[in-house]
């Protein structure tokens, strides 16, 4: 399981984050991003090279907080083949060194571990705290399995979040790995061009001075387009 380091992070996650996200399609705040932590969980990379978090901040630049979900992996190296989009900085960690702080959207390692999380082959992991698993995060699949062979196609980003295309080789079909952004309660159907909910993993936040929400932080559909 995940170590999490007691140490320093220059420039730390929120700047990080604040310089990144007024050029994401999906933001809607105004000016300069105002950000607080507002929970999420981890994932372990079985070959304990990358780091896997899945964030919520919320953004109080427009007034009321807006609750946004980030996906991040650390790696000590570039990511090869990663382009400009993908990458949202980097940092020096107090311990590892340098990291590459990617959106997890693009990195094909936190696509194989949230399946496997839908697929109920990974535990989700505490924020904050090593070797704890997190039993709030609830995935499940309603539809059949994706096949361990299928292959990212393509990954795009949208007003509703960001989607990547998944194709099986042997042509059974095509799904689309949601991961949304704006958080919205886990009832709530999705926006955009979405087809039928194959699969959701919800998980807990924490609204400014309120009890803790759920919401859907990613979602399966069948595709509608190849």
């Amino acid at each position: 399981m995940a170590v999490i380091h007691r140490t320093t992070l220059n420039p730390g996650k929120l700047d990080l984050l604040a310089a990144w996200l007024p050029s994401q399609p999906w933001y809607a705040g105004g000016g300069a991003p105002d950000l607080a932590k507002a929970g999420g969980f981890r994932l372990d990379d079985p070959e304990g090279e990358v780091g896997i978090e899945f964030m919520v901040v919320t953004d109080a630049s427009a007034g009321r907080p807006v609750p946004y979900h980030v996906p991040v992996t650390y790696r000590g190296a570039p990511l090869e083949g990663a382009g400009a989009a993908a990458l949202i900085g980097t940092s020096e960690h107090g311990v590892l060194g340098t990291r590459w702080v990617y959106d997890g959207a693009h990195d094909p390692v936190l696509t194989e571990r949230l399946l496997a999380l839908l697929h109920g082959r990974a535990e989700p992991q505490a924020q904050s705290e090593s070797d704890t698993a997190d039993p709030t995060v609830h995935s499940r699949f309603m539809g059949d399995d994706i096949p361990e062979g299928a292959a990212v196609e393509s990954v795009r980003s949208g007003m509703y979040g960001t989607d990547v295309l998944l194709a099986d080789p042997a042509g059974s079909g095509s799904w689309t790995l949601r991961v949304v952004r704006a958080l919205r309660g886990d009832a709530e159907e999705a926006k955009g061009d979405a087809g039928p909910l194959h699969g959701e993993v919800t998980a807990l936040w924490a609204p400014p001075g309120a009890e803790p929400a759920r919401a859907r932080f990613a979602e399966v559909r069948a595709s509608t387009e190849r």
